[in-house]
């Protein structure tokens, strides 16, 4: 989602440098990733960029791309903090979703812990947050997932898709973590009326608010808990104002603030609904 580019925010920027600094953190980058069943998948994901990728016009899509033909889930970006994690508690809570996800934790750090983990990965759409479900929610035992995606897929990041695909691919998160006794947090997609590096894409905010209405339905109808972030953000015209974001698609720290004890909230019932409990 996030691409470096001129006329940025100076609060854009600096979330954008808090991600990056956190991925470049998790390695560096080994030989060309080898083909087949390997022991190691990860061992040739260039999870930072190099001097390479840097030396091209559009480093971080040049990164990207790369990144993405050997890790297309991007499964490998919290493999060594996940392995390093504690046992899980009867309280621990995965977030999973995109950029708006990731940068909570550059906004609001005092948020998670080894309890409560922030798994977002900027630029990321439904079908890769499937991908890496598995590792990155049902090997770390949460007792909640908080499942927040979709803004990518209307934004076209990896494609053409359908209103369709997108509330299947929600739909087949949230059924894979009932399965495993992991009691389910379906949020709203957060407001937008337009998005800075897609101008292409037209109808943002019916497209969004056609996909909450389904994700209220779906979530009222299986008894999942749903947390509406959309309302609670939105102006009259379903963006994102600027008191509360910088780019009109990710929130600021302010946005955040509000965003946050309606996440509490929606813990708190779900841990209520814990097939632990």
């Amino acid at each position: 989602m996030y691409r470096p580019t001129l006329g940025l925010s100076r609060m854009t920027r600096l979330v954008i440098a808090g991600l990056l600094s956190a991925v470049w953190a998790c390695g560096a980058h080994a030989e060309p990733t080898a083909v087949g069943v390997v022991a190691d998948p990860c061992a040739g994901v260039p999870l930072h960029p190099t001097a390479a990728h840097k030396a091209t016009s559009d480093w971080y899509g040049a990164w990207m791309k790369e990144w993405l033909a050997s890790d297309w889930g991007q499964r490998c970006r919290y493999q060594a903090e996940n392995a390093a994690l504690p046992k899980a508690t009867a309280q621990r809570v995965v977030f999973l979703g995109d950029s708006i996800t990731e940068g909570w934790k550059v906004a609001l750090s005092n948020a998670f812990d080894a309890q409560h983990l922030d798994r977002g990965i900027s630029g990321q759409t439904t079908e890769q947050m499937i991908v890496r479900f598995k590792a990155d929610v049902l090997h770390n035992h949460p007792a909640v997932v908080h499942i927040m995606g979709g803004t990518n897929d209307v934004a076209g990041n990896r494609g053409p898709t359908t209103v369709k695909q997108i509330e299947d691919n929600l739909a087949t998160m949230a059924d894979t973590a009932r399965a495993a006794h992991i009691s389910v947090i379906l949020a709203s997609i957060p407001p937008a009326a337009g998005f800075g590096w897609s101008p292409e894409i037209h109808d943002v905010a019916a497209t969004i608010r056609t996909v909450n209405a389904w994700l209220r339905d779906y979530a009222r109808r299986e008894h999942f808990v749903y947390v509406d972030y959309h309302s609670a953000l939105s102006d009259e015209h379903g963006g994102l104002p600027l008191k509360y974001s910088e780019d009109g698609v990710h929130p600021n720290v302010a946005g955040y603030q509000v965003m946050q004890p309606l996440a509490d909230a929606a813990i708190k019932a779900a841990m209520a609904r814990s097939p632990s409990r």
